[in-house]
């Protein structure tokens, strides 16, 4: 993997990988997407097969960096989402904290089964998460309570403000969202996405394929974005842009030297594809 830009350091990107994506001070929610070269955001209703081995180790990697991981419910069901597994290749990077971030389901209708593993085989000190409405199911929300911790966030509706607040209220400041297009819409609609990492693919997905963000009413003027940084592996980008104009809480120097060892970058490419948003 090799850095393009901030233009050229003379070392390969994997240095410090930890660094270049480090996460500001304060509250932040990022989010990571994969698509192909013409926009298509999954490939068969999931996107893995948009994915590659570099995209992997980065996908790993902004899991043990955050303390949450938000995503729909939808995703939740086309990617068969389980709890986060501990993190072979950064442990360190979870230490004063559980040993996986939560996983943060948004559902409106509590579609979900509180015996799947994502429920049931949670760790007890990162119970998965419920953001739903006041006029959920009732019934509903009593069978997930059991099993996880439930935020209502809104009466009628889901108000994702108040989601994002009530989670940076409980300790989840560095926050992660995976998808789908349909919660990333709604989240940059909204103006609460700092920033987007975002892996190009070097393949056309063909005409059809939903695009990394879909079925939600965005501003009349595009949301522009800041590039703060490009990684290059096997003709895959690896793109980290923000939203913020200021980019003082962003890092976007050069980190120190210290290489991944080969066993850590092979580990990655062993990891099975399965992953977020079909994010």
């Amino acid at each position: 993997m090799r850095q393009l830009f901030p233009s050229p350091f003379p070392r390969d990107a994997d240095a410090d990988l930890a660094a270049l994506y480090a996460y500001p001070p304060g509250p932040w929610l990022r989010g990571n997407m994969v698509a192909s070269a013409d926009g298509a955001a999954s490939l068969g209703g999931v996107s893995g097969g948009l994915s590659s081995a570099a995209d992997r180790q980065v996908f790993f990697l902004l899991r043990a960096l955050c303390d949450v991981i938000v995503v729909g419910a939808g995703t939740v069901r086309a990617e068969g989402y389980g709890p986060a597994r501990p993190s072979r290749l950064w442990p360190h990077l979870r230490d004063g904290r559980p040993a996986t971030p939560p996983v943060a389901v948004v559902s409106a209708r509590l579609d979900l089964d509180p015996e799947s593993r994502l429920f049931a085989g949670a760790a007890p000190d990162a119970r998965t998460i419920v953001i739903t409405s006041a006029s959920a199911p009732q019934h509903l929300r009593a069978r997930l309570a059991r099993h996880a911790d439930v935020i209502t966030a809104g009466e009628e509706a889901i108000d994702l403000s108040a989601a994002v607040r009530a989670l940076a209220e409980r300790g989840h400041r560095r926050m992660l969202t995976e998808g789908g297009p349909h919660l990333l819409g709604q989240l940059a609609a909204a103006g609460l996405l700092d920033e987007l990492c975002l892996t190009i693919g070097p393949l056309l997905a063909g005409p059809g394929g939903e695009r990394i963000l879909t079925g939600h009413p965005f501003p009349a003027r595009p949301l522009p974005l800041t590039l703060a940084h490009v990684l290059e592996d096997s003709g895959f980008l690896l793109c980290r842009y923000t939203t913020k104009t200021l980019l003082s809480r962003t890092r976007m120097v050069s980190p120190p030297r210290q290489p991944v060892r080969a066993s850590e970058a092979a580990l990655a490419r062993t990891r099975p594809p399965r992953r977020r948003r079909g994010r």
